[in-house]
């Protein structure tokens, strides 16, 4: 069978791109080279590329996994998406990602293409534990054992900071005009928390070029959404029905996608608003509605769902009384949101639950659930904050708070166990151990430094409403729990 490697190779109803890759060179470096970014960013420069063309393709890294370099390496940079839903399956090649690159040898080349003055935006989607950051402050943070690393090294970085800090240093050095910085992951005001990070890293050796970066270097803010979930044997045997060929980096999506950038692009961009991309000069109002609704939404339901045996998000729609709860976590978030400008906030939570309810998308429940001390705080605790401030109802965000405490006990009713895949996991199990009463869970939880703001742990409200619903789910089962909570 021929491997993906020539777009002249395709034989199937997939799309192609809408230009010849090789007619255009790179102006992008792109950390992070997950199904994401393959689904969400790569697309959108696809399709600006077939619009208005220009040296905009991609240099994907993978910091740390070689499995996915390996597969774009072998194809050329070629790739399938396959967009489901209920109706049908449709594929499309993306031609953007020009080549791949690994970290784990060392950051050397990284740092070569990320120096090199041909590249004008580096963006990253590497997950909110990869950056090292202290979110309360936007500061490096030398615990971090990548910030550790390259703080005691930072002519040879492999974390993000010190690539980044590094090329910079390069690009001043030789006269270059610094690249944009754009963050791509789910992170609130993600472009002031990573210049704050990448600023701090730098005051640690070199105060100068921390000062040169803090007045050059763009850090424009992002909104991301697109439902993602990872790549199975069914996304492989599509890929090859819909192009005629194997595509070991084929990735399944939804129809569905959306970009809110902040236009600050000092040394220019591609016309990303061919693919649907917005550009506005505030993200911070969108993002806070996609956190608190789908985000937040997202959190309890997986706490939820996983605890009740359900795999995938679809299987949780398919119940009426989970379904009732979804619905009832994204109306209370809606509650501590201000008006948006072009955005109706019903319709938008009307979508996000047809979304959710898609069939043809299986996303697991346990990949969602992950890293939870790193989302509750601005998913749950943050709106929480708001409605106690206002005197609102508590219900939804107490229960996704004590569904989360239940799931972190790390054992079904049947006294399995499972992973907690958490970068604070260790943490909380040595925080819960011989503890069974609801009381102490939550005690211990809200203890955690750092994890749930002030105003909630010295509330009494806030914490019997917790209590009042992590004791149902111990002494009555997830199952009781839901139901009483669906009433």
């Amino acid at each position: 069978m021929t491997r993906l490697k020539h777009l002249a190779d395709i034989n199937g109803p997939a799309d192609l791109p809408g230009y010849d890759p090789s007619a255009h060179g790179t102006g992008i470096v792109h950390l992070g080279l997950g199904a994401f970014h393959r689904a969400h960013q790569a697309v959108y420069t696809d399709a600006a590329l077939a619009a208005e063309g220009g040296d905009w393709r991609i240099i994907g890294v993978s910091l740390r996994s070689v499995e996915i370099v390996e597969a774009l390496s072998a194809q050329n940079g070629l790739y399938t998406v396959i967009e489901r839903d209920d109706a049908a399956s449709t594929g499309r090649v993306i031609g953007a990602i020009s080549k791949a690159l690994s970290g784990a040898g060392g950051g050397a080349e990284i740092l070569r293409a990320l120096s090199d003055p041909s590249t004008r935006i580096v963006s990253l989607s590497v997950t909110e534990k990869a950056y090292g950051i202290s979110r309360d402050a936007y500061q490096a943070d030398p615990s971090h054992p990548a910030v550790a690393a390259d703080l005691a090294h930072p002519e040879t970085p492999s974390g993000v900071l010190g690539l980044l800090s590094a090329a910079l240093r390069a690009r001043r050095a030789a006269g270059h005009d610094p690249f944009t910085v754009l963050c791509c992951d789910n992170l609130p005001d993600n472009g002031a928390m990573l210049r704050g990070g990448v600023i701090s890293f730098t005051e640690h050796h070199d105060p100068e070029l921390a000062q040169w970066i803090a007045d050059t270097v763009a850090f424009p803010s992002t909104m991301v959404d697109r439902i993602t979930p990872a790549a199975t044997d069914e996304t492989l045997a599509d890929a090859l029905a819909l192009t005629g060929c194997e595509d070991h980096a084929a990735i399944e999506t939804e129809p569905f996608s959306q970009w809110v950038i902040e236009d600050h692009f000092p040394t220019g961009r591609p016309a990303w608003e061919a693919g649907g991309a917005l550009f506005v000069e505030d993200v911070r109002p969108y993002e806070l509605m996609k956190l608190r609704l789908l985000n937040g939404a997202h959190s309890m339901l997986a706490y939820a769902g996983f605890l009740a045996g359900c795999d995938y998000v679809r299987d949780v729609m398919a119940r009426p009384d989970l379904a009732r709860l979804i619905a009832r976590q994204m109306d209370a978030a809606a509650a501590t949101l201000p008006p948006l400008d072009a955005i109706d906030l019903q319709a938008y939570r009307d979508q996000l639950l047809a979304r959710f309810a898609n069939r043809a998308i299986a996303h697991r429940t346990a990949q969602i659930a992950m890293d939870g001390t790193q989302k509750l705080p601005q998913r749950i605790f943050a709106p929480a904050v708001d409605t106690l401030r206002a005197g609102g109802d508590l219900s939804a965000f107490a229960f996704a708070t004590a569904v989360w405490m239940r799931y972190a006990l790390g054992r079904h009713e049947d006294g399995t166990s499972y992973t907690l895949n958490d970068p604070r996991g260790e943490e909380i199990t040595a925080a819960l151990k011989d503890k069974t009463e609801a009381a102490a869970i939550s005690r211990a939880l809200h203890a955690l430094p750092g994890l749930v703001p002030n105003s909630l742990s010295d509330s009494p409200k806030w914490r019997g409403a917790v209590e009042q619903k992590l004791t149902t789910l111990l002494q009555d089962g997830v199952e009781a729990a839901i139901r009483k909570e669906a009433e």
